[in-house]
């Protein structure tokens, strides 16, 4: 199994001054990031990668911390990563042993879901909210079907939260 995460809550991008890529998560994208990491905890998880972004970082660690695992920083996980890269990746992946969480953003998991879609695989691109997660099925080493778990579904949207 992929998990492919979005990253949490980090506020508004116009309103932050400085390099985007270090925007932190915002109050409600740290409760979201625990949320994440109670609800992927009890999966067979042997690694963890993310974006260099530290609102990417922040989302993670939680379910780092609960697995004792290192977290991997990716490139074809950044922000604008080329899709191409991004989707070679993923496939690299479907063919370890393990699961994986890939932490990335809206530009990218869309990206990848839509060369899956492209594939025939049962996905929706449209769907990928902030803290929300696409578990990709593998077998055989590809990915057979995708499961979107929206923030709802686990209670990690900011009515849940407050």
């Amino acid at each position: 199994m992929l998990y492919l995460v979005r990253h949490a809550s980090a506020g508004d991008r116009r309103a932050w001054q400085g390099d985007d890529s270090n925007r932190p998560l915002d109050p409600m994208g740290h409760a979201q990031a625990e949320a994440i990491a109670a609800t992927l905890a009890s999966a067979p998880i042997q690694r963890v990668l993310t974006s260099p972004s530290v609102r990417c970082v922040q989302t993670i660690e939680p379910l780092a911390a609960k697995l004792g695992l290192d977290i991997e920083i990716s490139a074809e996980l950044a922000e604008g990563a080329d899709g191409w890269r991004s989707e070679a990746f993923v496939e690299r992946l479907c063919g370890e042993a393990g699961d994986s969480v890939l932490c990335s953003h809206g530009d990218v998991i869309p990206e990848v879901l839509w060369r899956l879609a492209y594939g025939g695989i049962d996905v929706n691109p449209a769907r990928c909210k902030k803290a929300s997660i696409w578990e990709l099925h593998v077998v055989d080493g590809t990915v057979s079907h995708g499961v979107y778990r929206s923030p709802r579904s686990f209670g990690a949207r900011a009515e849940d939260l407050m």
